[in-house]
Parts: C-alpha cells; sequence; structure tokens
C-alpha cells in the first residue's frame, strides 16, 4: 500500500467525542503541524475549519477573488473527503481583512460559482489579520453530513 493511501485511512480513522476527523491527504500536513481537522463529523454534520487563500504550491495569490477561489477549493476537498458537495453547505462564515465594505464588488460572484440556490447563510465579518501574511481572506463552514 502506498504513503498515501496509508495516511488517508488514517485521517478518515481519527475520532473524538463521537465524531471523526475529515482530513484530505493535502492538508494532513496541516493536521500534524498546526493540530486541527480540516473538517470534524459529528451529530450529522461536518464542521469545516477556516480554509485560507493560499493557492496549492502554497503562495498567496495578490487578487482577493483569487484568494477566496482557493479557500472555496479547500472547502470542496474538505467535502469530497467528507463525501459531500457544496450543495450540502448549510451556512458559511468569511473573514475578510480590512473593510468589509468593500468585498460586496468581488466576493458574491466568486461564491456563487460554487454555491448556488437556495443559498446557506453567511456570515461576512471584518478582521485586523489572519494568520498568514498577505492572506485576506479565510472561509469557514457547516455542512449537513449524511453520516
Amino acid at each position: 500500500m502506498s504513503d498515501a493511501v496509508v495516511q488517508k485511512k488514517a485521517s478518515m480513522t481519527r475520532q473524538r467525542a463521537g465524531g471523526r476527523s475529515i482530513t484530505p491527504a493535502s492538508m494532513d500536513e496541516d493536521y500534524r503541524q498546526y493540530h486541527f481537522s480540516p473538517g470534524f463529523e459529528a451529530g450529522g454534520f461536518l464542521f469545516i475549519s477556516g480554509q485560507t487563500g493560499v493557492d496549492g504550491n502554497g503562495e498567496v495569490p495578490q487578487e482577493p477573488s483569487e484568494q477566496a477561489r482557493c479557500a472555496f477549493e479547500k472547502i470542496g476537498a474538505v467535502l469530497s473527503e467528507a463525501g459531500l458537495e457544496f450543495e450540502d453547505i448549510l451556512s458559511i462564515t468569511s473573514h475578510h481583512v480590512g473593510d468589509v465594505t468593500t468585498i460586496f464588488d468581488w466576493f458574491p460572484a466568486v461564491k456563487d460559482t460554487f454555491l448556488s440556490p437556495p443559498y446557506p447563510a453567511w456570515t461576512a465579518i471584518g478582521v485586523s489579520g489572519l494568520a498568514i501574511p498577505g492572506v485576506i481572506i479565510e472561509i469557514s463552514a457547516i455542512a449537513r453530513s449524511s453520516h
């Protein structure tokens, strides 16, 4: 069995408090280094940790809309690992560095490429900063789980 398959199987068996960690193989390093689950499934729900606008190469795109796309793609990876889709999302919370009132010029268009009617609940919050320099968006979500 390859290391990737072993890691994937190990990620699916992490359990606590009547639930289980959901960790796509692409996020296993974050799980081990920063000690958090990208997703946690319990009580019929999948709680997706904040996903930042860092691309697959670890780079921070300059364009806010590109950062949002990267964050939504990571949310998609967690959903997929749990056997869910974007249609299963009930709520999202987006954290934006700077003046949150300016996001309406670009964020809804990106969001709507991933989420369709009926739209989930959405809370947008302005923050002074995020954990990774240059990152200006972080998105968390709650989805309905089939488990």
